[in-house]
């Protein structure tokens, strides 16, 4: 197949996009190789990407439409996942400005460039912190989000129901997939698990926030990419409501649009994660507790009923395997 993925030089695009070339599909990937984090990290996932002859690479904004426009007419795409985007909780509360143009004004990019290529499917990648400090758990897709903490959050679920117009006015077959979590090898340097490796190898204390109190869904990004893979044949239609017995689809009964969680429904405590980097590590940290900062919720906890009633698939890496295999990679990466 063809296909068009924005963020290919991300953490998770890279991933998917490695993934899709190794089984013979052909990927355009676009990219703005801003400078958030070390751009070196992205120019080397790149690089390897473009190792395939089945990979071609545009870089531009996503507020760029002209740019997005080469790259769809490049990529011929039967399917768009839209990866790229500002991320980040806490960078939300620095530089809010770059969340409404990357996220909203890019996305809204996206959703045009989606309804003009008359795609099969248009995915969208959403995120577990939608749901807010919800204290019903677990988190399943039919709960209100409608209480976001942060900027980010607010304008990921601007995405997810800008989707969900487009689907309803232009037939655009469209899933959005929340995140819960995602960790692995290639990660990003602004996530904990890369900066808790990165202090603890030299010697450093790591910031714990809410004292360590809190709990992830973490997802490991093999598990991720599977459940996306998965879900790529899967475009929303009345053929593929799902009846099973407990469980809710978010099918809409307006459009061709659906709302999956990925994530494994195991969540695990912050404190019990830095355990398992310290064995991974061989070293212990030095833990510098400290309250829960602005725009943190205490948990996240995904109800994957749906994702498995429509792929059969759930994640299942344990964490002590992915942080095992996120420091290896470490290690050859920082050489």
């Amino acid at each position: 197949m063809r296909f068009l993925i924005t963020g290919t030089a991300g953490f998770i695009g890279f991933h998917l996009a490695r993934r899709l070339l190794d089984e013979g599909h052909f990927v355009v990937g676009f990219d703005g190789m801003t400078p958030y984090y070390d751009v070196r990290l992205k120019e080397a996932r790149h690089a390897l990407l473009e190792r395939s002859n089945g990979f071609r690479a545009v870089i531009g904004q996503l507020e760029d439409a002209e740019a997005l426009k080469q790259a769809a007419e490049l990529a011929e795409p039967e399917v768009i996942i839209h990866l790229a985007a500002q991320a980040g909780v806490r960078y939300s509360l620095e530089n809010p400005k770059a969340y409404v143009d990357a996220n909203l004004t890019g996305s809204w990019n996206v959703l045009e460039l989606a309804k003009q290529c008359e795609v099969k499917h248009l995915m969208l990648a959403s995120t577990s912190s939608v749901y807010g400090a919800n204290d019903k758990v677990p988190f399943a897709e039919s709960d209100k989000t409608d209480e976001p903490l942060t900027l980010y959050a607010a304008t990921k679920k601007a995405v997810e129901v800008m989707g969900h117009s487009y689907a309803h006015l232009w037939k655009i077959p469209t899933t959005a997939f929340r995140f819960f979590t995602v960790y692995g090898p290639w990660g990003r340097p602004d996530m904990a698990l890369f900066k808790f490796v990165d202090a603890i190898e030299k010697g450093e204390p790591i910031d714990v926030y809410g004292e360590g109190n809190m709990r992830r869904d973490f997802t490991y990004v093999e598990d991720l990419i599977e459940a996306i893979v998965r879900l790529v044949p899967v475009a929303p239609s009345e053929d593929n409501r799902v009846t099973v017995e407990g469980v809710t689809d978010t099918l809409s009964r307006q459009a061709p649009f659906r709302i999956v969680n990925i994530g494994g429904g195991q969540p695990v405590g912050l404190l019990d994660f830095i355990t398992a980097i310290e064995t991974a590590l061989g070293k212990p940290a030095v833990r510098n507790l400290l309250p829960m900062q602005k725009g943190d919720v205490p948990q996240t906890y995904a109800a994957p009923d749906l994702l498995k009633a429509l792929t059969g698939y759930v994640p299942e890496t344990d964490v002590p395997t992915g942080v095992k295999n996120f420091v290896e990679w470490y290690r050859t990466w920082k050489g």
